[in-house]
């Protein structure tokens, strides 16, 4: 082929790699094509990329050359080590003013340090989340870059055109500086988690909770109303698949969860900025716990089961579905919040929100309700103080709290049900026991509390093993 005719090229020809590329093309682009492993080029060439604006490099100084200038190169490789590898690899034949897109599930931590690193060298970043599995990337994916602001003018027309659309507009914006992109793919898949394990509790309910039921029925009723999503969708049409053996496939699967890692970032990231977000940990939590298979089984030999008749209703199944489901996306904005504080970034949640309404795993109707809040209010603290979501929450709550209560008495484990009502409540309480917590800190720690008839940030110390426990005139600057 002649020489600087591709209008980008990709790296990395797994399943994504590949789809994302035919997406492309039949956009209109000509994509250049490099895979560590010259076979897989080949089979890919004389296969699904036969006859189309498509063409494949045996070495990466030839990939490079065959890409215009500024040359845009994506990397859709395993993330850790290996994008470090190509980086490695493929910097030496750019130039100043080209970009490299790490399109993998990178941690954040990394692309911001790739960012800063190739920002040195005159070379542009970008860290871009993609959400949509193999038909996403085919079809349009939720994209989610973030990286060097100078190279999204030139990338902009590319990624938009291949993304997926809601309501007309592409599910692909800018979303900041850095690692900010990866950032909210990050949390975006702390939620996945949530909305897995809260949709999996609400099946483990309606399944042991009495009567047979038509479950595949059941998910598909649901996904006509509030609860219209992507993951309601396929756990309908999963609920109906039969097993060659006889039976529903889904009751021969072993339950025992696996994870890649994302949910547990996100919960350790929570943790760090010292934010609440207990529904998605506990959706990780609950993926460990299913681990301890043989455990299990053993402990189910020692304790009985009670002996309690389920109560619950369908309808109220669903509305406890939905009030944790608002729960789990209230924590995760907060704490995107709280990051794009910290980092500068200016998140716009109103357009993440765009960005999740297609091609991505958690896309669903609700996610348009959460960009009317943020449209409304900008600088909304919480999804709960919206007018909206207070509505619905008020409405769904007793029919939560029953739930909660009946997985209880039945001995039905509820780990994110329950944990999206304790946040729920805790963050309704104007008085929480913390001040006791912080007697006890300051007890054996002398770690100092503040006083409720005295300014913010001034603060005291107690003796409390000296007579009459009186409270030290100092204040404390910690």
């Amino acid at each position: 082929m002649k020489e600087k005719t591709a209008d980008i090229g990709l790296i990395g020809l797994a399943v994504m790699g590949q789809n994302l590329v035919l997406n492309m093309a039949d956009h209109g682009y000509t994509v250049a094509v490099f895979n560590r492993t010259r076979e897989k080029t080949d089979q890919f060439l004389k296969g699904p990329a036969e006859g189309k604006n498509i063409v494949g490099a045996r070495e990466l100084k030839e990939f490079v050359f065959m890409l215009k200038k500024p040359r845009i190169v994506m990397m859709m490789v395993k993330a850790g080590p290996p994008v470090d590898e190509f980086v490695e690899q493929v910097s030496p034949f750019l130039e100043p003013g080209d970009i490299l897109i790490d399109g993998g599930n990178s941690h954040y931590p990394d692309t911001q340090r790739r960012y800063e690193a190739l920002k040195a060298k005159g070379l542009l970043f970008i860290g871009a989340g993609v959400s949509g599995g193999e038909e996403g990337a085919r079809h349009g994916p939720s994209i989610m870059p973030g990286g060097n602001l100078d190279a999204w003018p030139r990338v902009k027309p590319i990624l938009q055109s291949i993304a997926a659309k809601a309501d007309g507009k592409p599910c692909c914006d800018w979303v900041g500086e850095g690692g900010a992109g990866h950032y909210v793919k990050m949390v975006h898949n702390g939620i996945e988690y949530g909305d897995m394990q809260l949709i999996s509790e609400a099946y483990d309910l309606l399944k042991k909770g009495g009567e047979e039921k038509d479950l595949a029925s059941i998910f598909a009723a649901w996904n006509r109303g509030p609860l219209d999503s992507y993951l309601i969708e396929i756990t309908s049409q999963i609920l109906q698949k039969k097993d060659a053996g006889g039976g529903l496939l889904v009751d021969h699967i072993l339950d025992v969860a696996g994870q890649k890692g994302t949910g547990k970032w996100t919960g350790i990231d929570a943790l760090d900025r010292g934010m609440p977000l207990t529904l998605i940990g506990e959706a990780v939590f609950a993926r460990c716990l299913s681990a301890l298979k043989e455990e299990r089984v053993e402990a189910t030999r020692h304790y009985p089961t009670p002996m309690h008749r389920f109560q619950a209703s369908p309808e109220q199944i669903s509305h406890a579905l939905y009030a944790s489901k608002i729960i789990s996306y209230t924590q995760g904005f907060m704490l995107m919040r709280k990051a794009s504080e910290e980092h500068g970034w200016k998140l716009n949640y109103g357009l993440i929100a765009l960005m999740w309404r297609g091609g991505c795993i958690i896309r669903s109707k609700f996610l348009g309700k959460i960009k009317e809040a943020y449209d409304k209010n900008s600088q909304l603290p919480s999804l709960l103080l919206d007018p909206f979501f207070k509505e619905e929450v008020l409405h769904c709550m007793d029919s939560w709290r029953s739930v909660v209560s009946e997985g209880a008495m039945m001995g039905i484990p509820l780990p994110c049900f329950s944990a999206g009502l304790a946040f729920f409540d805790g963050y309704r309480s104007s008085q929480l026991p913390a001040n006791l917590l912080q007697a006890q800190r300051d007890y054996f720690g002398a770690h100092t509390y503040e006083r409720i008839d005295k300014p913010r940030g001034q603060f005291f110390h107690t003796n409390w093993t000296g007579t009459g426990g009186d409270v030290s005139s100092s204040s404390y600057n910690v």
